[in-house]
């Protein structure tokens, strides 16, 4: 016997599973959430990255961050890192992410293989800046990164404190950096051609001060909460 309220229930569950898969991959907007300190996860609802993540929790006392945030990562993914100090990526973290969830990773040991990216991610390119890097003195081999996903131009500075590379680059839509670089470009008179700086790699004790010095800049938004979803639209 022809059981009609079944059927329907089993085509209403098939449109809602199609028009949910359809609406997240038309959405045409590129979301990205801040982790902490230079940690973001990026993705436009086929293709996920993740940046100066997975890092040593408290690192330097910078950021911490909940043991949950490594279950959360998504297979697959690929991790992209401006260099490799311990509040910017931990070996230990990310061997054990990719052996549970696979996964590629790129940084200063294999920063060519970075280019084949343009060739397997949609409407996507990156390019890599070798960009200065000194603690007390001693420099660090160091790269910024240019993406350009679905015309959306978003500049990665690291922990670079040269702002001359950045100011080369132009029609940036948006740029993650932090404090000192805005400091450093102004005390060398370089412009840089920014429509929306985000602040991070901020010392938690300067959270309640860049909050209340940016609070009226309207292009500049500091990165204090965990968790934040920033969402740019193509």
């Amino acid at each position: 016997m022809y059981d009609y309220q079944k059927t329907k229930t089993k085509l209403l569950t098939i449109s809602l599973i199609f028009i949910s898969f359809f609406g997240f991959s038309q959405s045409k907007e590129i979301n990205i959430e801040f982790i902490g300190n230079c940690g973001l996860y990026m993705t436009d609802g086929l293709t996920n990255i993740y940046t100066d993540f997975p890092y040593k929790s408290g690192a330097h006392n910078y950021m911490e961050f909940d043991e949950s945030e490594l279950d959360s990562v998504k297979e697959n993914s690929i991790f992209i890192f401006t260099h490799k100090h311990s509040d910017h990526y931990s070996k230990k973290n990310l061997k054990k992410i990719i052996k549970e969830k696979g996964g590629e990773q790129f940084g200063v040991s294999n920063i060519s293989d970075l280019e084949k990216l343009n060739n397997t991610i949609n409407d996507f390119e990156i390019k890599a800046f070798k960009t200065e890097h000194k603690v007390f003195g001693v420099s660090f081999k160091h790269y910024s990164f240019l993406i350009s996903w679905h015309g959306k131009r978003i500049y990665l500075s690291g922990d670079t404190t040269n702002p001359e590379t950045m100011g080369k680059v132009k029609n940036i839509d948006w740029a993650f950096v932090p404090y000192w670089i805005l400091n450093n470009a102004k005390e060398q008179g370089i412009s840089i051609d920014v429509k929306m700086y985000f602040i991070y790699h901020l010392y938690p004790e300067q959270i309640p001060s860049a909050k209340a010095q940016l609070k009226e800049v309207e292009n500049m938004h500091p990165l204090t909460d965990q968790g934040e979803i920033l969402t740019l639209k193509y």
